[in-house]
């Protein structure tokens, strides 16, 4: 099969579409083969040389992938069956879905909901499905629709979900972002209003800012999450699953202690199934074909993959890239 592999030895990084043999690393694995995959911001840190993310010298990459079983001997995973692959070690300590096909445990397998195609399913991705997640445990935690819901780093791809997701909810949705040219492009996805980065927090010579924010996604973190911890509402939340700006948070106490808001902590990566259950049938009911597609940035093949790696790793995407393994 087709596949793109990372390689470091002696110091060298390489990136190389070539042709490999899938092999099962444990007897119950379930093949996959490949319709699409996606390009996540994790696979660029994958793929850079020293990683702190990448586990072993050489792998395929791709955290992602959606396509069809084509053998298993878990039952409630039938040959025949539309699936996502995603979370666990995949792509970063074990061959991943920048391939025809991918080996995993049953564990990182989810069943697609009739709904959404495998093209569907991986605009979405890793990332859609951290927005998801996101907008779920907001909605857990008491997420009103009478003020603004803030997601930060709106032009990427946990962002641009967060968006679409929000204001198909029903949510009057602030996009905030570095990229100010995609300001007509974020309101065409549900966006109320988009602010620069610099707006997320104000009256920076106090402890708290303004409360403006019935609650929040926030996909940069650093300092980004401390201003919006500063700015949320009485009792509100905020989503954290990115740093891509800093993995450091310096704040104080106060907003959580004299607003009584919440830090909530996502993570898909080692998620049950019942919670990818939820979060798949909540993307189901909640976006269409029509509604997914503009959240397309391209549709690349293995060969043009490292290209597609530096842009997400340069802030140059708006929205998802998807990798065809077959083309080219």
């Amino acid at each position: 099969m087709q596949a793109f592999t990372i390689t470091e030895s002696d110091g060298l990084l390489a990136l190389v579409a070539q042709s490999v043999e899938p092999t099962p690393r444990d007897p119950d694995d379930v093949l996959v083969r490949i319709e699409f995959s996606g390009v996540n911001y994790k696979d660029a840190m994958v793929a850079s040389p020293h990683s702190r993310v990448r586990r072993v010298a050489s792998l395929v990459g791709g955290v992602d992938a959606a396509g069809v079983i084509e053998s298993s001997t878990v039952p409630e995973l039938a040959v025949g069956t539309r699936v996502a692959v995603h979370g666990g070690d995949l792509g970063v300590a074990r061959d991943g879905g920048f391939a025809e096909y991918v080996y995993a445990p049953s564990r990182f397998i989810s069943p697609l909901p009739d709904a959404l195609s495998t093209r569907d399913a991986m605009v979405i991705g890793t990332a859609g499905v951290s927005a998801m997640a996101s907008v779920l445990a907001l909605e857990d935690h008491g997420l009103a629709h009478d003020g603004e819901v803030l997601v930060t780093g709106s032009t990427g791809g946990v962002g641009s979900v967060a968006v679409t997701i929000l204001a198909t909810r029903g949510y009057r949705v602030v996009a905030s972002t570095g990229s100010e040219h995609q300001t007509d492009w974020l309101i065409e996805r549900g966006a109320s209003r988009v602010i620069r980065r610099d707006e997320v927090g104000d009256r920076l010579d106090r402890v708290l800012g303004t409360e403006r924010w019935s609650g929040a996604v926030d996909c940069v973190g650093g300092e980004t999450l401390n201003q919006v911890l500063r700015c949320l509402r009485y009792g509100g939340a905020v989503a954290a699953s990115g740093l891509v700006a800093s993995a450091d948070l310096t704040t104080t106490v106060y907003p959580f202690i004299t607003r009584s808001v919440a830090l909530l902590g996502i993570d898909v990566v080692e998620a049950p199934a019942a919670t990818r259950a939820r979060v798949w049938n909540a993307l189901a009911e909640t976006l269409t074909s029509a509604a997914l597609e503009p959240l397309v940035d391209s549709v690349v093949d293995l060969a043009h993959l490292a290209q597609a790696i530096d842009a997400i790793r340069d802030g140059k995407t708006r929205g998802r890239i998807l990798v065809d393994p077959t083309a080219g």
